[in-house]
């Protein structure tokens, strides 16, 4: 049975109560002293027992109450934080400021494969400088990298001190998470990706999209590597993330890698990570990259054509066996990864031309996806600029508008070189620009537009997009506010930055 006795806080109190219960030679599992309370856990008080025992308690000087609990506040603390360390995914343990384990949640113990506490962290991570460098750093370290029973784990540390107050010194040690490399995988996919997935998201009802739709439904689920090819701005990343989100892996990592957005070196540690001090400037406990950090999920490389033949080659040998080295490492790491693959270019020539592996391709290419171009999809066109006006609206905070059934013609009618891309940017500069709620043929910048398109799908450069656009702004713009102040005004932002970009654009009127 266990008791909650109340009582006023004086000198002495608590020795009288407990002194009751000493004499008449009750076990107690526990006693619990919070003034002015005391909480007794006593497995063999009876009522009878309880009946006589409170009228002794009430006779003490300032004693209020006797009551029947059924828990005691320090063990309810302890199902609570049992409860709380048993719902976590990832494996936590606490240690005290020496680094001897404290408590170990059950995911640490699973992972562990027995119950650490009272192990020093050396001997459970086989790693002496780590406790060290946790003292050094306050328990506070960036994520670090170590190794349990053979398997890779990242460690974040957080500190926890005497009184609660973690400004305050000393510390009673630190509460240390340890997070598979593909639980950060999940994390960064779920940062870098936060709009729908799935074959829903493929917008469109022409016949191409609706055999797109079909065939790769079939292809998600094999669990085989894809290629996917098409021109630039059609969509080939949608495509690979509702196949992923289509298959067995859909709940573990999707993360994406642009072959040509970097050069080949950072590639290969963005796409293998590096050991520790592999380069000058790299981290200390070096890097996941990301086919560890989206094991059990799936990699997808954009733009694979524009792939080194260094990095073609340790392609090839991942897609052998599933293993590879890290930049600067030695030590063979093995992840279950399936690899999606885009281009815009004919990797068939450049097969033939030398310039990309025919071993490699045919790795790639067991499974394949053709993306239709936009010019190819009829009314979809009309479908994806209303869903791109509707979506710029809602962007930029304005009352929703609609293109007006003059438009259709024109929208139909162009060829789209840079393809969903190309409508998408058109659309979202009629809507920032237009200021009715029917937007018009005049609104919509499609014979000549601000973004330099080139034949290929391609745009010019950086500068020439952004010089295009903003060139074009101010001149649709100028018309209704023929002065720096009023299109400052109306663009939000500096008179003297206006009429320094109509004076460099030769824009009429510029003072």
């Amino acid at each position: 049975m266990r008791i909650h006795v109340t009582f006023i806080d004086r000198v002495g109190i608590t020795q009288e109560v407990l002194a009751l219960l000493g004499a008449r030679e009750l076990n107690l599992d526990a006693v619990e002293m919070v003034p002015p309370n005391v909480y007794i856990d006593a497995p063999t008080l009876d009522a009878d027992v309880l009946e006589e025992l409170r009228e002794a308690f009430l006779r003490v000087q300032g004693v209020q109450s006797v009551t029947v609990v059924d828990i005691l506040p320090g063990q309810r603390r302890r199902l609570q934080l049992d409860a709380l360390l048993a719902a976590l995914a990832d494996p936590v343990l606490a240690v005290d400021g020496g680094g001897h384990v404290l408590l170990a949640n059950p995911a640490l113990i699973a992972l562990c494969g027995r119950d650490p506490t009272g192990e020093p962290l050396a001997a459970l991570f086989g790693d002496h400088t780590l406790q060290s460098a946790l003292a050094e750093h306050g328990f506070r370290l960036p994520m670090r990298e170590v190794t349990l029973n053979g398997q890779s784990l990242l460690l974040d540390a957080m500190p926890i001190s005497e009184t609660g107050n973690q400004s305050n010194q000393p510390l009673a040690g630190g509460l240390l998470t340890l997070y598979l490399p593909n639980r950060i995988g999940e994390r960064l996919a779920a940062l870098h990706h936060d709009h729908a997935e799935g074959f829903d998201a493929l917008l469109g009802e022409s016949l191409p999209v609706q055999a797109l739709k079909t065939r790769a439904q079939r292809v998600a689920a094999l669990d085989a590597p894809l290629l996917i090819q098409g021109e630039t701005g059609t969509g080939k990343e949608l495509v690979a993330r509702a196949c992923h989100a289509g298959s067995a892996r859909r709940d573990s990592p999707f993360l994406a890698l642009n072959c040509a957005a970097m050069p080949e070196s950072l590639a290969e540690s963005e796409l293998f990570g590096y050991a520790p001090g592999a380069f000058t400037g790299a981290q200390r406990s070096g890097k996941l990259g990301l086919l560890e950090l989206a094991n059990n999920g799936t990699v997808f490389l954009d733009e694979i054509g524009e792939m080194s033949p260094y990095l073609q080659a340790k392609l090839l040998r991942f897609l052998s066996d599933g293993c590879f080295r890290r930049v600067g490492g030695d030590r063979e790491v093995k992840v279950n990864v399936r690899i999606l693959s885009a281009t815009h270019r004919d990797l068939e020539k450049m097969v033939s031309e030398g310039s990309f592996r025919e071993d490699l391709f045919y790795r790639l290419n067991v499974l394949n996806l053709q993306v239709p171009p936009l010019r190819e999809r009829g009314h979809d066109i009309l479908l994806l600029a209303r869903h791109f006006l509707e979506q710029a609206c809602t962007q930029i905070q304005r009352p929703l508008c609609r293109l007006a059934p003059a438009t259709y013609p024109a929208l139909l009618g162009n060829r789209w070189p840079g393809n969903v891309r190309q409508l998408q940017n058109i659309i979202f500069r009629a809507a920032a620009m237009c200021e009715n709620p029917l937007v018009g043929i005049d609104d919509l910048d499609i014979a000549g537009t601000a973004v330099a398109w080139h034949q290929d799908g391609e745009i010019g450069s950086l500068e020439e997009a952004v010089e295009g656009f903003e060139k074009n702004l101010l001149q649709q713009l100028y018309g209704n506010h023929p002065s720096c102040r009023q299109l400052a005004a109306r663009l939000q932002t500096s008179h003297s930055a206006i009429a320094q970009r109509l004076r460099k654009y030769g824009i009429p009127g510029k003072t």
